[in-house]
């Protein structure tokens, strides 16, 4: 029987797309139709699980699943025997304090004394505790939080944040930031080798696709008496390709680039010289 690494993502909510998408383009072929709890890559030792994102971590902890896509606040909030072995720089949010727009915040010492409502009983109370604050009590709800304050249940919450709105929407203003969040891999810390052989084997794709989003490639022509100062500007992931051009005294320049960084360095290249620019997106990036 040949081994298979179970990989548990959920089965619908903000991270199933992302998730399933970043499988694919590290290579997976399968089939996720609707309803389905569970398919298998036709070309990866690999076999998917659909499940809710509040259970991955306790199912990777007690290896039904060996290793889990989830937000790292549920991650964070279940306190399971579990590691997180990638960060997938997507899905970013916040978990956040909100009050009643009216009322002035005065500080995290102000929650004393206060009820609190949220999904994230156990962020929360690591979070007061180190601040030395003891509220009335935390209420744990499993959705709607943001309505807590205006019926009564509650004076201040702490739920996801990503754009504001929702929160504005009840009335609600963001005071404290909790912790940040993104989507993350987290793995039993105890997995057979071979079942560890194949997760090494995914993380390095993963991570060729992350690389690929976050450069470019780029092409210019420029004069020879300028590619020193490109260099130091653009010197790629060992260093630029040259290439004489037709042209005496140009050459075209192949190297790659940090998007963070594109439109600065793009107005320095011109600065130098350099024309014809052509930036181009790179599918995956071996390093």
């Amino acid at each position: 029987m040949n081994t298979l690494l179970r990989i548990a993502i959920q089965k619908s909510g903000r991270l199933q797309e992302g998730s399933l998408d970043l499988l694919k383009e590290s290579g997976l072929k399968f089939s996720n139709g609707k309803d389905q709890l569970k398919t298998q890559a036709r070309n990866f030792p690999v076999e998917v699980l659909f499940l809710r994102d509040d259970d991955i971590p306790q199912y990777v902890e007690d290896k039904v699943a060996d290793v889990g896509l989830v937000g790292e606040n549920v991650f964070a909030e279940k306190q399971k025997k579990n590691q997180i072995v990638k960060r997938l720089d997507f899905a970013k949010c916040r978990l956040s304090i909100a009050i009643p727009r009216a009322e002035t915040y005065g500080g995290i010492p102000s929650l004393n004394g206060k009820n609190i409502a949220t999904s994230y009983p156990n962020i929360v109370k690591d979070f007061l505790k180190k601040h030395n604050v003891v509220p009335a009590g935390i209420h744990e709800i499993s959705g709607s939080v943001e309505i807590a304050p205006g019926i009564g249940l509650a004076d201040a919450i702490c739920d996801i944040v990503s754009t504001g709105s929702t929160l504005l929407s009840n009335g609600l203003k963001e005071v404290e930031v909790v912790m940040q969040s993104e989507a993350v891999i987290i793995a039993n810390p105890d997995l057979e080798p071979e079942k560890q052989a194949i997760l090494d084997k995914l993380l390095f794709r993963i991570e060729a696709v992350k690389k690929a989003k976050n450069n470019k490639y780029i092409l210019m022509n420029c004069p020879n008496d300028a590619i020193e100062k490109i260099t130091t500007v653009i010197p790629g992931m060992k260093s630029p390709t040259i290439i004489p051009l037709q042209r005496q005294g140009w050459s075209s320049l192949h190297s790659v680039v940090d998007e963070n960084d594109f439109w600065e360095k793009i107005d320095l290249l011109r600065s130098f010289g350099a024309e014809g620019i052509l930036v181009i997106p790179i599918e995956k990036m071996i390093v």
